[in-house]
């Protein structure tokens, strides 16, 4: 029985394993939700992320483990308080935007004038207020992701579950779908989005889950992932050849380019001696030390990972999970 504050938590795993034959989508994974914050789960393809999100919405089973989903033991009970994105986006072509989410709003218990305030509403937030009457089958593929995240939120729920919401959206739209997010929370609405895009998740996520071939491999803010992980980048510019500096004492990668070059450094390197050596090699314009990005993080996690595990199963089974 996961042991879960209603009130600090919106959504707790524990333990949770799904296998399909021999293969673990999901390998016991604890993950936490907290309320009001938006979290980022995070993975490649194939990671277990959507096979994640359909245990949490009670869609499948997991085989071993427990969910509880904004206090209850399935998102069953509480599925007007839960707005769902899933990965294979569908609307009804034939119908008119406006009926579409008549229909959306209907099932999740809206009715009457409340419900057709809300419709407008949210066009007009997104700008598609003048396609009211339009069928879905006359707009465009962002328009139509935009109606359907519209569908999602239209109930006004507290927990809002996306699975790769930024897939497909050009960069206005992508724009256009953080502020939406962030307003959510600003609301007290918990969201949780799974992602292979690391640089939206850096930008707009409370708390990070990552994930690969169904383990967790780290969670919390991005600055307790950074602080937890000790490399440091340092980036050098200047007309001297840096080759010589690849070799030097805590020098962990190293890319030598014509007039700047990266260095990662373990933590024991000495940052201050690597640029006393690289002036002596000739002019610097440019020193820089920083903790490496996510992406960067997440890359070095997985591969480190691929080698501490055994091989995944074949690429046509990750591919539905």
């Amino acid at each position: 029985m996961v042991e879960s504050d209603a009130v600090s938590s919106a959504l707790a795993l524990e333990h949770v394993t799904k296998r399909y034959g021999g293969f673990a989508a999901v390998d016991d994974l604890n993950l936490e939700v907290p309320t009001g914050r938006i979290t980022g789960f995070l993975g490649p393809n194939g990671a277990g992320k959507t096979t994640t999100i359909r245990m949490i919405m009670s869609i499948i089973y997991p085989d071993s483990g427990a969910i509880r989903v904004l206090g209850h033991d399935s998102a069953l009970s509480v599925k007007d308080r839960i707005g769902y994105l899933p990965e294979e986006r569908g609307l009804y072509r034939k119908m008119t935007v406006e009926h579409t989410l008549r229909y959306f709003g209907r099932l999740k218990g809206m009715r009457g004038d409340a419900l057709q305030r809300r419709i407008e509403q949210q066009l007009e937030r997104v700008g598609l207020r003048d396609w009211l009457r339009k069928p879905v089958e006359s707009l465009s593929k962002g328009m139509q992701q935009k109606l359907q995240f519209i569908s999602t939120i239209l109930h006004d729920p507290d927990l809002v579950i996306l699975d790769e919401p930024f897939s497909g959206l050009d960069p206005l739209n992508m724009e256009l779908l953080k502020d939406l997010l962030l307003e959510l929370r600003d609301a007290g609405k918990t969201v949780i989005f799974s992602t292979h895009q690391m640089d939206q998740a850096q930008r707009l996520c409370d708390r990070l889950v990552l994930i690969n071939r169904g383990r967790k491999l780290v969670s919390g803010t991005l600055e307790e992932i950074r602080s937890g992980f000790s490399a440091r980048i340092v980036t050098l510019e200047g007309d001297g050849d840096f080759a010589p500096l690849a070799a030097h004492s805590g020098v962990v990668e190293a890319q030598i380019l014509e007039d700047r070059a990266r260095f990662e450094l373990d933590d024991e390197a000495d940052a201050n001696e690597l640029l006393r050596r690289a002036t002596e090699l000739g002019r610097i314009t440019k020193f820089e030390i920083q903790r490496p990005d996510l992406h960067e993080i997440f890359v070095k996690l997985v591969e480190q990972d691929a080698v501490g595990r055994t091989p995944a199963e074949p690429v046509a089974q990750e591919a539905a999970v």
